[in-house]
This record gives structure tokens, C-alpha cells and sequence, in this order.
């Protein structure tokens, strides 16, 4: 009888994902609410074949080193900057991702985020569960108009083309930053290009979407910050460190920006006597943007998929280092 590939999955994922690799692999499964810690990984992953881990594991190269039988890396996640990708070609171990499928959920949840912002509606919840509402109050929690407004996307991939169709429905003007200009999206939703700083100064919300590379961290720093509007509102649904979080405070407390609305933060999770966390011009969320139970469930799927594929020797459905293919 042939023996089944032994996995090693990081936390609990949603049984949709997890029956298809039970189905075909053996499973260690870290059962622990918190992402196991590296001492784990280093004791786990010598005796396994497959690799699916989540973006709060630090898949580095003593790790994948330490994974002498590793076959495959599939991440339930579309970013892989906590896996070194790099060791992970070197040793021929391909890592799968899963791109596309939260695309729309992050999109929503980025409007949501920046609505709640706009119109302080975090606020409005505390006022009322603290008993403050007592009358209609005329001047009381203003916020800014969305309609209308001009919005700044930072990176206009598939999450940043998806906030640019919504925005076309609260007749937004709509300016993009990206390394890559993207003429038929211009074309087709009246999209603006701008640099950077051009964005910054003219956008009343900035919406970032960009993936965390060197070139991109702190990408928002202060000089960044200071280039926006005193009126304008920050929201960040790409990683932490896109954004210098010492630059961030000081410009949320002493009044450079409106506000912000966070869905990731650095460092992440925020200690709860962090100080953005006492800012009431700040909207911060658990890293929630993809947590719909059909994206989760497509996601976990994928990930089975991309592991059960690189198992058998198959080339990834969603491979993030498709050179490791050439290197082969």
C-alpha cells in the first residue's frame, strides 16, 4: 500500500480545503489559536513532503533548509512576503498563492473602511453605547462627503481595478499611482495616471493596494503624509509596513490627514496600548478584508489545490515563483 505524503498545515483552515488534503495526504495540523512558532516549524517541517502555511508563518530559509523533504509551499494567501521566496527556487520547491479569488470581498471592504472614516461611523457606534446620544445634534460627528470625491489608488492591480469600479458608482474622480501605467483600464473606467506625489496631494481618500516590497516599504512615510490634504483619509488594505506607523501617529494626532482606516497595521497584531488604537480619527480592523465565508472557503480550496499539485509533481494552478520551473 502506498504511503501518503505527510503534511504539515499551519493552523485550521476552513474543512473545505482541509477535507481535500486529508483525503490524499497525512496531516499534522497546528491546532493552536496563534501560528505556531518557528521552533515548531523547524521541528516539523524535516519529515514533511508539503508545506501549507498562512501568511503569519515565517517561511524563511532556515526553515525551507530545514525542510529536507519538501516538495511544495502553498500559502492560503495572495501575498508571500513571509516566505523567502528565493530559497524556496534555489532548493526547487515551487509556492503556490491564491490570487483573484478575494479580490472583490478586499474591494468591498476597502469602501467599507473608507466610508467608515468618511463618516465616523466607528465614532457613532462609541457615542451611542457610551449614553451620549441625547437629541439630534446639527453640528455633532461630521463627516466628509464620499460622492464626488477624488480618490488615489496606490497600485491598480485586480484589488485596486475592483475599488476603481466601485468608486465610479459614487462618481468619484479617480487618479492611480502604479509602476505600470494601464492605458486600457484608463480607457475603459476613466481612470487618471499620476506620480505619486501628484496623487497624494490631489486625492481626498488614498486607498493602497500594493504588494510589500523593498520598494514599497514605508512607501507612505512622512514626506508622503505631509504631501496630502489636511482634510484627506488614509486607507490601507495592502500590508503594514507599506506605512510608516511612527509617521502615521504623528500625522493623525497633530493634524497633517483627516483620518485613517487600517485593516493591517505594523506591527500586527497592535498591543492594545498601541497608539493609534487611542486615536479616535483612526479605524483599525483585525486584518478582516478577505473574512467572507465563500472567499475563505475559495481560498482554502485553492490552497489544497496548489499543495496536491505540487505533490504529485504537477506544476502549481497558482505558483508565486513560476521561475522555479525554469530552474528545474
Amino acid at each position: 500500500m502506498e504511503t501518503k505524503p505527510l503534511v504539515f498545515v499551519t493552523r485550521r483552515i476552513p474543512e473545505e480545503g482541509l477535507n481535500l488534503v486529508r483525503e490524499a495526504c497525512t496531516v499534522r495540523l497546528w491546532e493552536g489559536e496563534l501560528p505556531p512558532p518557528k521552533d515548531v516549524l523547524l521541528r516539523e517541517v524535516p519529515a514533511c513532503d508539503g508545506l501549507l502555511s498562512l501568511l503569519t508563518d515565517p517561511i524563511d530559509a532556515e526553515v525551507i533548509a530545514a525542510g529536507v523533504r519538501l516538495r511544495v509551499i502553498s500559502q492560503m494567501a495572495v501575498g508571500v512576503d513571509n516566505i523567502d521566496l528565493r530559497a524556496a527556487t534555489a532548493r526547487g520547491i515551487p509556492v503556490g498563492h491564491t490570487p483573484g479569488v478575494l479580490t472583490e470581498a478586499t474591494a468591498d471592504f476597502t469602501f467599507a473602511l473608507l466610508m467608515a472614516a468618511a463618516r465616523r461611523i466607528p465614532e457613532g457606534v462609541d457615542y451611542v453605547r457610551a449614553g451620549k446620544w441625547r437629541t439630534w445634534e446639527p453640528m455633532g460627528l461630521l463627516g466628509v462627503d464620499v460622492w464626488g470625491a477624488t480618490l488615489g489608488i496606490v497600485g491598480l492591480g485586480r484589488i485596486g481595478t475592483a475599488v476603481a469600479r466601485r468608486a465610479r458608482g459614487f462618481a468619484m474622480r479617480i487618479l492611480y499611482y502604479d509602476p505600470t501605467r494601464r492605458p486600457e483600464l484608463e480607457a475603459e473606467l476613466g481612470v487618471e495616471y499620476a506620480e505619486l506625489e501628484d496623487l497624494l496631494a490631489q486625492a481626498d481618500f488614498v486607498t493602497l493596494h500594493c504588494p510589500l516590497t523593498p520598494q514599497t516599504r514605508h512607501l507612505i512615510n512622512e514626506a508622503a503624509l505631509r504631501r496630502m490634504k489636511p482634510t484627506a483619509i488614509l486607507v490601507n488594505a495592502a500590508r503594514g509596513p507599506v506605512v510608516d506607523t511612527g509617521a502615521l501617529i504623528r500625522a493623525l494626532s497633530e493634524g497633517w490627514i483627516r483620518a485613517a482606516a487600517l485593516d493591517v497595521t505594523d506591527p500586527e497584531p497592535l498591543p492594545p496600548d498601541h497608539p493609534l488604537l487611542s486615536l479616535p480619527n483612526c479605524v483599525v480592523v483585525p486584518h478582516i478584508a478577505s473574512a467572507t465565508v465563500s472567499t475563505r472557503n475559495r481560498m482554502a480550496r485553492i490552497a489544497a489545490e496548489n499543495l496536491l499539485a505540487g505533490l504529485r509533481g504537477q506544476r502549481l494552478p497558482y505558483c508565486a515563483n513560476p521561475e522555479v520551473y525554469r530552474e528545474l
